[in-house]
């Protein structure tokens, strides 16, 4: 029944006498009636039959989980109460898989792949099992000759590529210090089993034009990369089908090794990468690809074949093409920035359908640039329109945009695409850029776009301040503009983003920026609203400014900061809210007076509102009761420690293994600070460390070792 029935269904039950009186009448004032006695009727029907779907774990509602999962004996590590409200925290301490799998697998307690089995249904994690007793070297028998006691061969390539990882087969002395904490740094011993966790996952680019770098020589290189980075061509992990099997190298999301794919080509190619030259539908057949180290560019493939590096991500061939596509697999942590990930398309829903107009670009579609969409949509004026990109190409093209007063304009890519816009420089004497113009009332919306090459600049129309509203969700604005082949930036001191006479509000989300530059000089109006949530904005650098007014001077804005990692300074007007978050390079504010900071790393130096349960102040507090002579070791411990500080790398932001406990457990919540908050790493270690014990049988021990 849809759902203008369910409304009108207790009408529709009147005699038709009373229905004509009602409409003769005037007004309908029973059918109004009736409609929200309806909707209520309606609303406890519905309750009633999820009351029986919650007797199943298939088809209950999430805070369910936990209580089916104590009626067979699943235990959830305590890790702070679980309510109904933050329903991802729930799936990761209480995961509908695990309980839905845990009596089948009571009987299999004890084996290798159970292990496996249980890191991806528990914490979701890729895994490797090694069994550690196996690996270690002993006296050979004449009689019974095995494996593990022999000598490194030094001809052997791929056994001392893969020594020391998850898939070493040498053999090693033994180790007898223990592989958990307090002492995690053993391995090698009898009663040893090692879980290898993947903590990385494999985001695809789908069909994409290969960046070209350079010729020479008569020979031409090109990167998987948009941005022209080295970046590694990671495995597309597929799931082993018998459960009964250990996983192999080409089922986890690891960076792929030259060596592997020289020996087994045809596992990685078509699967987890695939090229295709000046023909868009054939790809190149995997005889013709050939594995080569394009370190320096100094390889030359012969004519005919394409030298692919999967650790760097480069390409090379002899022939110059007239175009080059890639469909590759590259390492991040989670969905925050632009990627081909599913996510929900948002659009306004007008009361007359008319005033919504959709302008599909990209290949096979109406328009073939946004620029001619864009000149569609000046013509038409509609009161809400949308520019979708249906594919994740290259669009070399700066355009400027003005939305008349009470319009709306998004900019988006479709759903599992991530289109580029690769901002050029054209006029050597002015700088490009992507210029919105908002009037009164007006919003414009960035949405999964890749912005490389110049900023976005987004300015109210007139003298007086606009009140307008500018959205930027799950996209990525380049930190520096462009990067180098390292991740170096190539304008480190650069902004991203330049805002300019508005004082209405700017929502980022999910979101990787550089800079954000609040050009206003005048004070005369409120300040602009500035809310960042789950995001990246990355100064790249601890001592530039990532949030900043004209000529270095204080921003006039109020930033309200929540589950993100800003790299770089702050100087603005006030900090409404900054929560679970982390702060590299000092902070200070001018209005103290209002405004909170919790459960946040701010450094010492700072000037901000009120802080509650932040570091380092609460060590330093613990110090100070203590009376530590090293205040500034306590100091030093406690900093965040991240795997890479630089755009591009695969743990880009992501939290070192090493990090300190009061930041990798340091929120309100007990997960980690920073824009990966939501993955809730920490709970789903614990809950995955407590399902290990009930699997590993008596006297052996099972570790967690950490791959990426």
């Amino acid at each position: 029944m849809m759902k203008s029935d369910r409304i009108e269904r207790l009408y529709e039950l009147l005699p038709v006498v009373y229905r004509q009186r009602d409409e003769e009448d005037g007004g309908h004032a029973l059918r109004d009636l009736l409609r929200i006695i309806a909707e209520q009727v309606n609303r406890v029907e519905d309750d009633v039959a999820q009351l029986y779907e919650n007797w199943f774990i298939e088809t209950c509602e999430d805070w369910v989980v936990p209580y089916i999962g104590d009626l067979v004996g699943y235990e959830i590590p305590f890790a702070g109460p679980l309510d109904a409200e933050s329903r991802a925290r729930v799936r990761a301490l209480a995961p509908r898989r695990a309980i839905a799998n845990y009596l089948r697998d009571l009987r299999r307690r004890g084996t290798l792949a159970q292990l496996e089995e249980l890191a991806e249904d528990v914490g979701g994690f890729a895994a490797h099992a090694v069994e550690c007793y196996t690996l270690l070297g002993r006296t050979q028998s004449i009689n019974h000759l095995n494996e593990r006691g022999r000598f490194i061969d030094l001809r052997e390539m791929e056994s001392l590529d893969l020594l020391e990882g998850p898939f070493d087969r040498l053999a090693h002395t033994v180790d007898v210090r223990g592989i958990n904490p307090p002492r995690p740094d053993g391995r090698h011993n009898i009663p040893t089993v090692a879980a290898w966790l993947w903590r990385l996952r494999a985001y695809p680019i789908t069909h994409a034009p290969a960046y070209f770098v350079q010729r020479g020589a008569g020979y031409f290189f090109f990167t998987f990369s948009a941005l022209g980075n080295d970046a590694p061509i990671f495995t597309e992990a597929r799931r082993e089908e018998d459960l009964a099997t250990i996983s192999a190298e080409i089922e986890v999301p690891t960076p792929i090794r030259r060596r592997a794919l020289e020996q087994h080509p045809s596992d990685y190619y078509g699967k987890s990468f695939a090229i295709w030259i000046d023909d868009p539908v054939t790809p190149v057949p995997v005889e013709n690809i050939i594995a080569a180290d394009l370190t320096d560019w100094e390889y030359r493939p012969p004519d005919g074949k394409v030298a692919v590096d999967p650790k760097l991500g480069r390409i090379a061939v002899a022939k110059e093409p007239e175009a080059m596509w890639v469909s590759y697999r590259y390492g991040f942590s989670d969905d925050v920035g632009a990627h081909e990930s599913r996510r929900t398309l948002t659009q306004p829903r007008p009361r007359d359908p008319d005033d919504l107009k959709i302008y599909r670009v990209g290949t096979g579609e109406e328009f073939t640039t946004i620029a001619d969409a864009i000149k569609k949509w000046e013509n038409a004026q509609p009161l809400h329109a949308v520019i979708e990109i249906s594919d994740s190409g290259f669009y070399t093209e700066a355009f400027d945009v003005e939305l008349a007063a009470e319009h709306t304009l998004q900019i988006r890519a479709a759903n599992r695409t991530r289109p580029v816009i690769h901002v050029m420089d054209y006029h050597p004497s002015r700088g490009e850029a992507l210029n919105v113009v908002l009037n009164e009332r007006s919003r414009f919306t960035l949405d999964g776009l890749l912005v490389v090459g110049r900023p976005l600049r987004v300015e109210g129309k007139g003298e007086k301040p606009v009140d307008a509203h500018l959205v930027i969700r799950r996209s990525t604005l380049v930190p520096g503009w462009t990067i180098h082949h390292d991740c170096k930036p190539g304008a480190p001191d650069e902004s991203s983003l330049d805002l300019r006479n508005l004082r209405g509000r700017v929502t980022i989300e999910r979101s990787i920026l550089g800079t954000i530059s609040v050009m206003d000089e005048t004070t005369e109006s409120e300040p602009l609203n500035i809310s960042i949530s789950d995001s990246i904005v990355d100064a790249t650098s601890d001592d530039r400014e990532a949030v900043v007014g004209p000529g270095a001077s204080y921003a006039w804005a109020t930033l309200r900061i929540v589950r993100c990692t800003i790299i770089g300074r702050i100087e603005t007007h006030a900090i409404e809210l900054g929560e679970n978050s982390i702060f590299t390079g000092i902070v200070r504010v001018v209005r103290r007076q209002i405004g909170c900071i919790r459960f946040c790393w701010v450094p010492p130096q700072s000037r901000t509102p009120k802080r509650y349960h932040c570091q380092p102040d609460l060590v330093l507090q613990i110090a100070k009761d203590k009376h530590v002579t090293d205040v500034d070791a306590e100091i030093r411990r406690v900093e965040p420690v991240f795997g890479s500080k630089r755009f591009g790398a695969p743990d880009y932001a992501q939290l070192a293994f090493d990090c300190a406990d009061e930041i990798a457990r340091g929120t309100d919540d007990e997960s980690e600070m920073g824009a990966f908050h939501d993955l809730f790493m920490p709970q789903r270690l614990a809950n995955l460390r407590a399902r290990l014990e009930h699997s590993t049988p008596a006297g052996m021990e099972t570790g967690i070792i950490h791959a990426d």
